[in-house]
């Protein structure tokens, strides 16, 4: 039993997975950083308030923190954003430039596949 997880976490993509998601905590912290750190702080400067998480909407006894879910959003936002342009574009360009691949059978071939069919027979 012990055997067979060794070999399910060692295959290619378990790995591939778990570095993946490692780069990816690592790549939501910068992008967090930059959104708190320098984006909030210019629309602080500009707007006057570089966190809304003190906006709130009062009802009867409950309080709706709209301005905790602005920040996530603009932080949600920018975070898709950069995974787009850093990830998704470059990755586009590449298969752009990766030429197409002829699934018919170039003359030689057809020479090997018809010496094939002549030796079975």
């Amino acid at each position: 039993m012990l055997a067979g997880f060794k070999k399910f976490i060692m295959q290619g993509n378990v790995v591939d997975l778990a570095v993946g998601v490692i780069i990816g905590v690592a790549f939501g912290a910068v992008v967090k950083s930059f959104t708190e750190d320098v984006l909030m702080q210019i629309v602080g400067a500009i707007f006057g308030k570089p966190d809304f998480g003190s906006l709130v909407l009062n009802l009867g006894d409950g309080k709706i923190n709209y301005g905790l879910f602005l920040n996530a959003l603009i932080t949600f936002v920018i975070t898709a954003a950069a995974v787009y342009f850093a990830v998704v574009v470059p990755i586009n360009k590449m298969k752009e430039r990766k030429p197409a691949v002829d699934e018919e059978p170039t003359g030689e071939d057809k020479m090997i596949a018809l010496l094939e069919q002549i030796a079975q027979k």
